[in-house]
């Protein structure tokens, strides 16, 4: 099991001086990974309710940095941690400029991205972002392909209703294609994980619900003729750290800390702690994040478990 933390982006840490001082430290724990998430704006009015929690969405994410340039700073300032998506709105990228700007984090870090993306769940964002909510799957899978193609072949085309990119040479190409993790919890997004992701980014769910969701994407691989013991299962955990709680949203550390490796005997390959609605400021953030290393220390060395049988 490897450990990740989500790099500061939101609310009192959407700052540079907490960016680099997260991210170098973080690698300096020995800490796996760093991730971004991707939200555009807050609505006074939402038409969704917000996925977590009682549905509203947290007054953090009113100041949202965008995950790009978050990324690209993170890389400057480390040499060795992976550098993630988790998870990007890939709908509301054309795909060439969405290739463009993750191979650019790819490239500058020397090879350190893992791709998270997924469908998003407001639609006010499309309509801010000027895409259509609806036909939102159809595009992306279109998106999907097309990243494939511009990432793996050269010179590059490709041909949809939505994108013409004509043959052409798009460069520079990653180190090597990053690993595609996707996003999504109906059955229909955990089957597309299991046909062509690499991994599932998931939340913290009631393990029994984390088990079976595994298992359709599991399935999924096996009819599609993949290796399912391939696939990474990637879960963000956005704990509030308190005496009283209940796990997995709130808790101690100790109390957190026994559902993430619950989780781990479950399938779980890679936990990523975002401490941004609990933390008080950056060395808040980093001591509860070496709290929860300390915690899990026990299962960092498990062997990656297999999926649940079929």
């Amino acid at each position: 099991m490897r450990l990740g933390l989500a790099v500061p982006q939101y609310g009192r840490f959407a700052a540079l001086s907490s960016v680099l001082r997260v991210a170098r430290e973080a690698e300096s724990m020995g800490l796996h990974s760093l991730w971004a998430g991707d939200r555009l704006l807050t609505p006074l009015e939402p038409k969704d309710r917000y996925p977590a929690g009682d549905g509203t969405i947290p007054e953090a994410h009113r100041v949202f940095l965008d995950p790009f340039a978050v990324l690209s700073v993170a890389a400057s300032a480390t040499s060795a941690v992976r550098l993630g998506t988790s998870a990007l709105n890939a709908c509301w990228y054309a795909p060439a400029v969405l290739a463009r700007s993750l191979t650019t984090i790819d490239h500058l870090s020397g090879g350190r991205l893992d791709a998270g993306l997924g469908l998003g769940w407001s639609s006010d964002e499309y309509a801010a972002a000027g895409v259509p909510w609806r036909g939102r799957a159809r595009r992306y899978d279109a998106t999907l392909d097309a990243l494939e193609a511009i990432w793996t072949t050269d010179p590059v085309s490709f041909e949809h209703e939505l994108w013409t990119i004509p043959p052409s040479h798009i460069e520079p190409k990653p180190a090597r294609r990053p690993p595609l993790y996707l996003a999504g919890f109906s059955e229909a997004a955990l089957r597309r994980v299991g046909r062509r992701g690499d991994g599932w980014l998931t939340a913290a769910l009631p393990i029994p619900a984390l088990t079976s969701m595994w298992r359709t994407v599991c399935r999924a691989a096996e009819e599609a003729g993949r290796d399912p013991g391939a696939l990474r299962m990637i879960l963000r955990s956005n704990p509030v750290v308190t005496e009283h709680g209940t796990p997995p949203r709130s808790g101690t550390v100790a109390e957190i800390s026994a559902y993430l490796a619950d989780a781990v005997r479950a399938g779980v390959h890679e936990v990523i702690l975002d401490l941004q609605h609990t933390a008080t400021g950056d060395r808040h953030l980093l001591d509860l994040a070496a709290a929860f290393q300390a915690e899990l220390a026990g299962h960092l060395d498990e062997a990656p478990r297999p999926c649940p049988a079929s």
